[in-house]
Formats: structure tokens, sequence, C-alpha cells
């Protein structure tokens, strides 16, 4: 049987004497696509930060491809090959979208040909500023720079929050065409809950910085009493076809 991509064993991390994150344990498949359910402040992004290297790790193993990476520093990490796009999309305002795309670049199948493509938007405004874009736009030039790095994972949190909803068919036929390439690996925290399971292969609920819930996102999408008891709120949506 093939090593995980990723894998987490009873991991324990959170910030200063905050614990935030309670033995969480987890593995995703090379290729393979994980939703990341749960209320508001249970540890989705905590969990995203800790894969990357920027939460205190208090027990617990984080491997990548079989080999322990624990201790290992956030840029490291992201030259091993994980992605990431924060909530903050971090955008440099100062330089033109093709350099913020230019400028995190690595080689592999995602460059600038193959990114205009996924976003056609943004072949538009590639001499725009990153200023002069609008929240949609720099979200999908967050997630295009990431792709430039050529990752094996691309953790992605809560990238559709906020966003006009042609925005979110947009990214979500985009997300939808990565994963249906077999490039890369996704974990996608989302409150749109049903793009979010319609997208992914299989699927954890945290609660209090535990997970409580583990199914295949197909089934727990059908599972409505289960999502209502443990997510609340939902976020309904479609997906744009491709």
């Amino acid at each position: 049987m093939a090593e995980p991509l990723l894998t987490l064993r009873q991991v324990r991390a959170g910030y200063g004497d905050a614990m935030v994150l309670h033995d969480v344990a987890l593995e995703l498949t090379e290729h393979g696509s994980l939703a990341v359910l749960g209320r508001n402040g249970v540890g989705k992004s905590t969990l995203l930060l800790t894969i990357m290297g920027y939460t205190q790790l208090r027990g617990g193993s984080i491997f990548w491809r079989g080999r322990n990476i624990s201790k290992m520093p956030p840029h490291r990490r992201a030259r091993e090959g994980i992605g990431w796009v924060a909530q903050e999309r971090e955008i440099f305002p100062s330089l033109t979208l093709e350099e913020n795309l230019t400028v995190a670049a690595r080689p592999g199948p995602w460059d600038l040909t193959s990114i205009f493509k996924m976003f056609p938007r943004l072949a538009e405004r590639r001499h725009n500023m990153g200023n002069q874009l609008s929240g949609g736009e720099q979200q999908m030039l967050a997630i295009a720079r990431a792709l430039m790095t050529n990752p094996a994972l691309l953790l992605l949190d809560e990238p559709l929050e906020g966003l006009a909803p042609v925005i979110v068919d947009e990214l979500s036929a985009a997300m939808k065409l990565m994963l249906s390439d077999r490039r890369i690996a996704i974990v996608l925290v989302e409150q749109h809950t049903d793009i979010a399971l319609e997208l992914t292969q299989d699927a954890i609920v945290l609660e209090r910085g535990s997970v409580v819930h583990r199914a295949p996102a197909a089934a727990l999408r059908k599972d409505t009493a289960t999502l209502d008891r443990l997510v609340g709120l939902r976020v309904a949506g479609t997906p744009a076809h491709t």
C-alpha cells in the first residue's frame, strides 16, 4: 500500500499557553481531497497553520510522505511541496498581477499559461497592480500564486468567504478542475458546506479542537442530521459544472 502524502498522529497544538487542537489524527493520500468542517472557532484554521508549521506543536507528529516534519520550519515545508492560501490573501499591492505570480514560481506544470487558462479573468488583468483588483480577483490570485509553487498539497482556508456568487462559481469550478486533473491534493476549510462536500472525497468535522466525525464527503453531504448537529448553520451552494 502506498505511503500517505500527509499524516497527522495525535497532534496537539496551539498558541502560547492556549491549546487549540487535541489529539487530531488524519491521513491524506496523493491527489486526495479532504473537507474540514465545523462551527467558527473550533480549530479549523489552526489545523492548517499547524500543518504549515506556524503553531506550537505540543504533542504528536506530522509526517510528509513518510518523513517526520514536526520540527521543520514553514519555509522548508513550502519547499517540500505544501502550499497554503491564507484567509488574508496577502497580495503584494505594489506588484502587478503577473509579478505576484512569477515571484513565487517554481518549475512544474503550473505556469502562467496554465494559470491564465484556468483563470481567464486574471489573464485580462495581468498588468493591473495588486491593489487594483477586486476581492474576488485577489482571491483567485492568491490561489493561483500558491499553484505557481507547484505544490503536491494545497491548503485552502475559506477561499469562498464573502465572495459574490459568480466568483464562488468560478473558484468552485477551478477547484473541481484541479482535483479532476489529479495533479494535486487539497485540504479545504470552507463554510459553504455543500460545495466543500461536493468537491472533496473525504471529510472531518472538528469540535473544540478534536475530530468528532469522519465520513466520505458524499455520505456526509446526505447526512443532514449530523451536519445540523455538528456544523449548525450551513452555507449552501452548488459548484459550477465544468
